[in-house]
């Protein structure tokens, strides 16, 4: 049974802003998903082991997220790739960048397995984590660090399969994974069923699971459903590096792969910040991450989208259709982004009770979410302008802009609001560096690179 995947965006029956809620719909269902099941972990430690046990995975996120950034990266440059190979009609060539990227991505899950496993209490160690959580924060990060080939095949496979137009398998595979890690979670951490007991290492096997589970769903899902990155015959004779392929790929993924990088190693400095106010800081920190994703990843959704709708145009010779697909994201962000954080902020107090029991914790997390939840918007459009810049294959110019908001402005005004009017200060850089991002992103996509030829790089 064949399914047509895609939708096009060439002279469309619909207007180009239902096609982006469309396509945002089952992508948005997997970021809900994806927090959801953070989330709901975050619950069971709270709730079941308390705010030890909080402060113990948050110190461990922004690790495994600088990790997996050139998982990321790479499914990024790929997607492009594939769809403008898609968008032109060359099947055989979706295949070939699949497959490169797919082969490169299983090598570097096992030299993160192998590596990462060995230094991982050194790394925890150079980022200050607090002593109180030192050893369970470096168990804990050490069994996931033994999925990351697992990770990565998932990671790739659900990134790379929205070049086809496709964001239902992502959706049912993240909807997989997440009703197996929270139906193991509290099984391991009460020892349910005759299972051991395992306190706050529950979520680090439960992932482990889980990622296998989805993974052998993935295979036979697109096999039956003859998915156009189906691992079938063909994809398999493309288990090989193609250098031509892999060069664009890399010319593509690197610098976003380089982004989430500096990003995340931005954030495990603004970690450093936070855990010198201790756990009770460390755990509002983790809390508010949690409900900032519900906000962040539906805006970096509608980039992705933006990028894709962008790239298939490219593919099709259809240049004229880029402005419009930026202009369609950025009222999206108004609407779907302001929507969630008007939400966010009315039932704040509720969502941070549910991982965190202790009053005073609640306080300042409640604060630090009132400071920064709305700048999220902002990141969001600048988000969607880099996108579609991304789809045409220029990358280093808006890295470097971001890089300019983040490293430049962030990070600096992290630290030194911090020693000036404590943890709130940490907080406060972020809604001025996200200004800052989208005024830098704006003037050069509007001053220079619409000014521009586009043509299709594969």
């Amino acid at each position: 049974m064949s399914v047509a995947y895609a939708p096009s965006t060439a002279s469309a029956p619909r207007p180009l802003w239902k096609m982006f809620v469309f396509f945002l719909l089952p992508m948005m269902g997997s970021n809900i998903m994806q927090s959801l099941s953070g989330t709901i972990n975050g619950i069971y430690l709270g709730q079941m082991l308390g705010v030890h046990a909080v402060s113990t995975v948050a110190v461990f996120f922004p690790i495994l997220f600088l990790l997996i950034s050139f998982c990321i990266g790479l499914g990024s440059g790929g997607s492009v790739l594939i769809a403008q190979a898609y968008g032109a009609n060359e099947p055989l060539r979706v295949k070939a960048v699949a497959g490169t990227a797919l082969t490169v991505a299983v090598f570097l899950g096992f030299v993160i397995a192998i590596f990462g496993g060995a230094f991982t209490k050194t790394m925890l160690t150079l980022i200050g984590t607090p002593t109180d959580i030192l050893a369970d924060t470096t168990e804990y990060s050490r069994i996931f660090l033994l999925s990351a080939p697992l990770l990565f095949i998932f990671v790739l496979f659900t990134t790379i399969t929205r070049g086809v137009g496709d964001t239902r398998t992502p959706f049912f595979a993240l909807l997989l994974s997440t009703c197996t890690s929270l139906a193991l979670t509290p099984a391991l951490i009460q020892g349910w069923f005759g299972l051991p007991r395992m306190g706050v290492i529950s979520g680090a096997y439960a992932s482990i699971v889980s990622f296998f589970v989805t993974v052998v769903w993935i295979v036979c899902y697109m096999l039956w459903k003859k998915h156009p990155l189906a691992p079938d015959r063909v994809l398999l004779r493309h288990l090989k590096v193609d250098w031509h392929i892999l060069k664009l790929v890399l010319a593509i993924g690197m610098p976003t792969g380089l982004q989430i990088i500096f990003v995340s190693i931005s954030e495990i400095a603004v970690l450093s910040f936070v855990n010198a106010f201790g756990s009770n800081a460390t755990a509002a920190y983790g809390a508010v991450n949690q409900i900032v994703s519900y906000v962040q990843l539906p805006a970096i959704s509608i980039g992705i989208t933006a990028s894709v709708f962008g790239a298939q145009a490219i593919g099709r010779n259809d240049p004229s259709m880029l402005g419009k697909i930026a202009r369609t994201g950025i009222v999206l962000q108004f609407v779907i982004t302001g929507s969630l954080i008007l939400l966010a902020y009315i039932f704040s107090r509720t969502m941070l009770s549910l991982f965190i029991t202790a009053p005073d914790v609640q306080d300042i997390a409640q604060g630090l979410l009132h400071i920064t939840l709305w700048s999220y918007m902002v990141f969001g459009m600048a988000g969607v302008l880099s996108g579609v810049m991304r789809s045409s294959g220029t990358v280093w110019i808006p890295l470097s802009l971001s890089l300019t908001a983040v490293l430049g402005i962030q990070v600096p005004m992290s630290y030194w609001l911090s020693h000036r009017i404590g943890l709130q200060g940490v907080w406060i850089a972020y809604p001025i560096a996200f200004a800052a991002m989208l005024i830098f992103q704006s003037a050069y996509f509007w001053f220079v690179w619409r000014k521009k030829t586009h043509t299709r790089l594969i």
